[in-house]
């Protein structure tokens, strides 16, 4: 099982992984965006002993999404400096625990907060668990498929008031972030103004749109006005069905953690 947690909303997916089939999805999206207290109550309501999700798994992977963390490069990185990499970046509280994941193949490190509470439940809940924060399972996954793509390619995972936004070139990782959008106007200036940061050449990059959006969508056509090469994608998993992977209410991040 996979579980994706973020204070904008929950998923889970059941996974049977010798017959590579998606035996349950949920996906629960909150009006407003809680606190990790709010959070955790969600996810005991969803796991407690009356839902159908079951409790008996060879393996369950948590997945963290926030903002907050940090990429690091390999070289550069020290596990005593963890506190440093994200000072910066969000508030740092006296018991947080700061993790970190590899993104392998880049010599990145993804320094980033997971929530607490949450791993505390689950461990109590199933044992022995793994976890990673979401830019991890998303930019390895993505990368992995461009290892012989040369040109400069935007994608970006669309979801309910949120983006996560990656750019590649020449094989290598330029940029990868998540913002948080109220309009179809904030997705926009997320988007281009992260692109005029890096150089990026409208005419020229690829811009590669998944998750909760389709062509003729709002947001695509008013980014259909300014990048020309755009396509809604479906990210490729060997271990799945094209129909399973085309379901749009499942998120991507979740799909491929397992």
């Amino acid at each position: 099982m996979s579980i994706q947690v973020g204070l904008n909303g929950l998923s889970f997916c059941v996974i049977d992984t010798i017959t590579h089939k998606i035996l349950a999805f949920e996906k629960l999206i909150f009006k407003t965006q809680l606190t990790p207290y709010l959070m955790l109550k969600e996810l005991k309501e969803k796991l407690g002993d009356q839902s159908g999700i079951g409790k008996d798994f060879s393996e369950v992977m948590v997945i963290h999404k926030n903002n907050m963390f940090s990429l690091v490069p390999k070289p550069l990185f020290n596990r005593e400096e963890l506190p440093n990499y994200l000072k910066f970046n969000a508030k740092i509280m006296a018991n947080d625990l700061i993790a970190h994941d590899e993104i392998p193949n880049q010599d990145i490190i993804n320094v980033y907060i997971p929530y607490t509470n949450i791993n505390n439940y689950i461990f109590d809940l199933f044992g022995e668990f793994e976890f990673k924060h979401s830019g991890t399972v998303l930019l390895n996954t993505l990368l992995n498929q461009n290892r012989t793509t040369s040109e400069p390619i935007c994608y970006v995972q669309v979801s309910d008031r949120e983006m996560e936004m990656m750019v590649m070139s020449e094989k290598k990782l330029l940029f990868y972030n998540q913002f948080e959008y109220k309009s179809k106007e904030d997705f926009l200036y997320y988007l281009l103004f992260s692109l005029e940061q890096l150089v990026m050449d409208l005419e020229k990059i690829h811009l590669k749109l998944f998750g909760a959006i389709e062509e003729g969508d709002p947001i695509y056509e008013l980014c259909y006005q300014y990048v020309k090469n755009i396509s809604v994608f479906v990210p490729s998993n060997p271990s799945f069905t094209l129909e399973q992977m085309e379901n749009e209410s499942i998120d991507f991040s979740i799909l491929s953690a397992l």
